[in-house]
């Protein structure tokens, strides 16, 4: 003998069918982005989870055959790129020793956006003009180790999913308990598929990749990732630094390359939207109700994860790769493009032992390209200041040498 099921007089049916399987489908994207991100965020996407066909159609495409290039059709991306940890074009990086110039990843990406967050700390002096103002962010990498595995994220933010969890288990055992087993069921398939899907895909480890070992006798890696305004100096070996301006972020996902495993998690929550698709219009007004009980829970959760920034928390994990500490970082605003190109020139001619090591002028140059008459005297000028080693440097012209330009 069952309850009497609420509101079962009414004539009213709520159909749910579109809400089920396309609302919220770009939230629970972000949040199973983070799954590699939060340690023991795999074991905890057991809830009714909304957006199940996005879901499908996006991490369907990592399955490489015939047969899943047929179902989810489309590129067929690297896990890294198809969670959001790889793909981000970098800035130009151009080396103040060796003389690589190269376009760069992700990872110096995510350096770039890292430096942006920091404040400034103001370099006193008087600019002789004052026109856009300018950063210099100097960064003093550290003795990169590569683990076998990037350190996660704690478990504080992943265990906040035991809410949406608790809320779907209840909705569930509430449809059974009124005899709406057919809302009870889908409700059931929400969570398994979800569950699962989360549990598959969390196998992958997080590894930061990049050339172990260089040339015997390399100088140091020093040098500039270049933006419209903002410049980031890089100091290390060229080991470490290579972390930043050749490296990424891979996922070691099982199953490669077909990734089946993935496949099928992709056709269950396919399943689950068709099924939800015809079935929850049929279910009684209390089990529509429940499900979008749960739907509803499952995307505030979901919207909160997505609101933590991947790549800010991308970024931290990286940069304790890097061993980089928060001393070692200092950003500098500075009044114009010029006094930027000396301090970031000054900044990395710091310990160099001999002055062929180190072309001042190359490196004024990227700032300051002008190949005009003052532009040049400038460049010899600021140049022959920094090799200089007397403590008093002037960078202002003499009569003598402004009468050349004329």
């Amino acid at each position: 003998m069952h309850m009497q099921i609420p509101i079962s007089g009414s004539s009213f049916t709520l159909d749910a069918a579109g809400v089920a399987g396309f609302f919220g489908g770009d939230e629970t994207l972000s949040a199973m982005a983070t799954v590699h991100l939060y340690r023991g965020r795999r074991w905890l996407g057991w809830y009714n989870s909304p957006g199940s066909y996005t879901v499908a159609k996006r991490y369907g495409q990592l399955a490489n055959s015939r047969l899943w290039d047929g179902l989810f059709p489309g590129p067929n991306p690297e896990p890294a790129e198809a969670f959001g940890l790889d793909g981000k074009p970098g800035p130009r990086y151009v080396a103040s020793l060796s003389g690589t110039d190269m376009a760069t990843g992700h990872l110096a990406y995510l350096t770039v956006q890292r430096s942006k967050e920091l404040t400034c700390k103001r370099v006193e002096g008087t600019a002789s003009t004052e026109t856009l103002p300018a950063t210099v962010t100097v960064i003093h990498v550290g003795d990169v180790t590569y683990k076998d595995q990037v350190e996660m994220m704690s478990t504080n933010h992943a265990l906040l999913a035991t809410i949406p969890i608790t809320i779907s288990v209840a909705t569930c055992v509430s449809c059974a308990v009124v005899g709406d087993w057919l809302g009870f069921s889908l409700i059931l398939l929400g969570i398994i598929s979800s569950g699962v899907s989360c549990l598959v895909i969390g196998t992958a480890r997080l590894h930061l990749q990049a050339p172990k070992t260089v040339t015997p006798g390399v100088p140091p890696g020093d040098g500039l990732l270049l933006t419209f305004r903002d410049v980031v100096v890089l100091k290390g070996s060229e080991k470490d630094v290579n972390a930043i301006t050749k490296g990424q972020f891979s996922l070691d996902m099982r199953g490669g390359p077909e990734y089946r495993n993935v496949g099928l998690c992709s056709l269950l929550l396919l399943a689950q939207f068709m099924l939800q698709l015809l079935l929850i219009p049929q279910a009684t007004l209390f089990g529509q109700v429940m499900f979008l009980s749960s739907l509803a829970a499952s995307w505030i959760y979901n919207s909160f994860l997505s609101s933590l920034e991947s790549e800010k928390i991308q970024g931290d994990l990286f940069y304790k790769a890097l061993r980089v500490e928060d001393e070692s970082i200092q950003k500098y605003c500075l009044h114009n493009r010029r006094s930027q190109a000396v301090f970031a020139c000054s900044i990395l001619s710091d310990g160099i032992e001999t002055e062929e090591d180190f072309d001042a002028e190359r490196i004024l140059s990227l700032f300051v390209p002008n190949k005009t008459r003052v532009w040049n005297l400038w460049r010899a000028k600021v140049a022959g200041q920094l090799k200089s080693a007397s403590p008093n440097k002037s960078f202002l012209a003499t009569e003598q040498e402004k009468e050349g330009c004329i």
